[in-house]
């Protein structure tokens, strides 16, 4: 049974819409340093950290790839109801933390990258991207 199902089978509608608990979300990432987007559409909202992070909400549910299992070859996700924003944030700013670690071989956690900092690809002195090494060809 889901969070938002009455025993009967009937639904009840969340307590907010996925867009505003979207937005929920994404101030609480702001907060930590965390830079998002938020896009929504078709009932669901998006939350878009960083390339191969995004966090969906149908506005009673947040889930994102929280990494790899091995065991079934598949990408392990993670779920937390909407109430759990804060946590939420955390959980998925460690992961922003996680995979900047392994793209670029940080050592920061997000609480380190100021507000607004975006992780774009590293530019010369007349501003043109300079050809990065290729991702991993395998899952993250």
């Amino acid at each position: 049974m889901r969070d938002n199902e009455h025993p009967n089978g009937h639904r009840h509608p969340p307590e907010a819409s996925a867009v505003e608990v979207a937005e929920r979300l994404r101030r609480a990432l702001e907060a930590l340093g965390v830079v998002a987007d938020v896009h929504d559409g078709y009932g669901l909202a998006l939350v878009s950290v960083w390339d191969g992070l995004v966090v969906w909400c149908n506005g009673d549910r947040f889930w994102w790839q929280a990494g790899w299992d091995e065991q079934c070859g598949r990408p392990a996700y993670a779920s937390r109801p909407v109430s759990g924003a804060e946590e939420v944030a955390r959980l998925v700013a460690a992961r922003y933390a996680e995979l900047r670690r392994v793209r670029f071989g940080e050592r920061t956690d997000p609480g380190q990258i100021q507000a607004g900092e975006r992780a774009d690809p590293p530019r010369d002195r007349a501003g043109e991207r300079v050809a990065e090494p290729m991702p991993p060809q395998g899952p993250v």
